[in-house]
């Protein structure tokens, strides 16, 4: 995937260490797999454009079809690993390799669940041959393209995950709706009840509704990884009962765009874009009441039809925590990033362009700039430590960092943060300020830096021109020119420019 799009924010290697009870334990700087990464048995099963059925051939071998029976060759479908109906063609431990080439998936069905591996030292996988990238195509109307329901203890990785239709999931507009003549597919990977999975190197876009939808997770990680162009969400965590998730839910450089639009199979473009007011959904990636250790990274979260990162519906428990590092959000409809009880926001950028969809494809008024559009919402439950740190925000909700609900043993730090102001779209004749809402946290403001901001709390220092390569929503660029009072003292910083206090 193409590289992150603020390399030149990213933190500093040798950087002071996060602050320790918010972040979750791990290998710093490195994948926290939670599976092994390297074989320990089972059996090797190969799909080929040139392979057989099953009639034809036992999947054993890395070769066409030849013509005989039941001989050494690949199969020419995932599908036929893993039926419909019947029992899986592959066990627990296995290995199935897929060839370059495309492959059409649901025409009898979704495929049944990739069975578990034995152990998190033997797991299966399902793998695209490297450098090949098969493209598996959700049609049919299938409800999901690889179904990990139950399923434990996987790898899946190097495969683009699409469908065949241009159309969105009971999209209010005809035009744009799915009929069942057309070739699509609900969603690209389901997963339910699933623990110790780890995906990565794949492409999820185009689907009619989610890229994602899964719930009921325990030690998760994805690693370069895209969610783009899907019509209702890219990640959909309402799985109905037991969606909460629990251990180490990690993304690691991830890109999450463009949910809540169709897209284009010809050119790849978004289209047909729509929100909740016509229906529509929008989060990049929202969940329903959920648990664990989420720690997302190098992300880049962009043009989704309502928010970006939707953490609001963490369960507020002492063990639960948010981490989010290096994230780059922008032209989110809503928030930017919502995140609810411990957290940790540190070297980020978040731009909060939430008019961008205005008169754009099927987006009404009052889809735009939802939840008064701050930029960043932090909501707390009692007894929750916040931390946001040397983040880099502008936006033209009502503040740049919103803060509701809790009570006097919260504890929120603000520290060494540029926040830049514009008018507020829902109030043009007002300029957005730097924090405000309904909270009865215990809130510390020290060493920020504001601008064309209503309000400057604390010891904020709101009279000096931040000074950055584009300060404008519409080609936001948060790199300081030299000079700047910003460069090296606060928001989001470089190796070359970190702090100096």
């Amino acid at each position: 995937m193409a590289a992150f799009a603020l390399a030149s924010l990213t933190a500093c290697a040798d950087e002071a260490e996060p602050v320790p009870e918010l972040c979750p334990s791990g290998r710093r700087d490195a994948s926290d797999i939670p599976i092994a990464t390297t074989s320990a048995g089972g059996t090797t099963y190969y799909v080929r454009t040139d392979g057989g059925d099953a009639a034809q051939c036992n999947g054993r071998a890395d070769a066409a079809y030849s013509g005989a029976a039941n001989a050494d060759c690949a199969w020419n479908n995932p599908a036929i690993a893993l039926p419909a109906s019947g029992p899986a063609r592959i066990a627990g431990g296995d290995t199935l390799l897929i060839g370059a080439g495309s492959y059409r998936i649901g025409d009898g069905g979704p495929m049944q669940p990739i069975p578990s591996g034995p152990s998190r030292a033997q797991p299966t996988r399902v793998l695209g041959r490297s450098g090949a990238t098969p493209t598996l195509v959700g049609v049919a109307g299938t409800h999901r393209v690889l179904n990990l329901d139950a399923s434990s203890n996987l790898e899946v990785g190097h495969l683009e995950i699409t469908d065949g239709s241009d159309c969105v999931y009971r999209h209010s507009a005809p035009a744009a709706a799915c009929t069942d003549a057309m070739p699509w597919a609900r969603v690209g990977l389901y997963a339910r009840a699933s623990h110790n999975v780890w995906l990565h190197d794949l492409d999820i876009h185009g689907l009619a509704a989610r890229g994602i939808n899964a719930g009921g997770l325990r030690d998760w990680t994805l690693e370069r990884v895209k969610l783009n162009r899907n019509g209702s969400a890219g990640w959909d965590g309402n799985i109905g009962e037991g969606g909460s998730n629990a251990g180490r839910i990690v993304l690691r450089k991830v890109e999450i765009a463009w949910n809540g639009c169709g897209e284009r199979m010809a050119s790849g473009a978004p289209w047909a874009c729509w929100a909740q007011r016509g229906g529509g959904y929008g989060d990049g990636l929202g969940t329903t009441d959920t648990g664990g250790q989420w720690l997302i990274e190098d992300a880049y979260v962009h043009h989704n039809t309502s928010d970006g990162l939707d953490l609001r519906y963490m369960d507020g428990a002492d063990a639960t925590r948010v981490t989010l590092r290096r994230i780059h959000a922008m032209a989110n409809a809503g928030n930017q990033v919502k995140v609810k009880g411990n957290a940790l926001i540190e070297n980020s950028v978040l731009v909060g362009h939430c008019s961008y969809f205005k008169h754009k494809f099927f987006m009404t008024e009052q889809d735009l700039c939802r939840a008064d559009g701050s930029t960043l919402q932090l909501v707390t439950t009692g007894h929750d430590t916040v931390v946001v740190r040397h983040n880099t925000l502008i936006g033209e909700g009502a503040v740049q960092i919103g803060r509701s609900e809790g009570n006097p043993t919260d504890r929120i730090a603000i520290t060494n943060n540029l926040a830049i102001g514009a008018p507020y779209y829902l109030q043009p004749d007002q300029l957005s300020g730097f924090s405000g809402g309904r909270s009865w946290s215990i809130t510390r403001y020290t060493g920020n830096l504001g601008w064309h901001l209503r309000d400057c709390p604390g010891d904020t220092i709101c009279d000096r021109n931040p000074r950055l390569t584009n300060m404008s929503l519409s080609a936001f660029d948060a790199v300081p020119l030299a000079g700047s009072p910003a460069r090296g003292q606060v928001g989001a910083v470089t190796c070359a420019q970190a702090p100096t206090h």
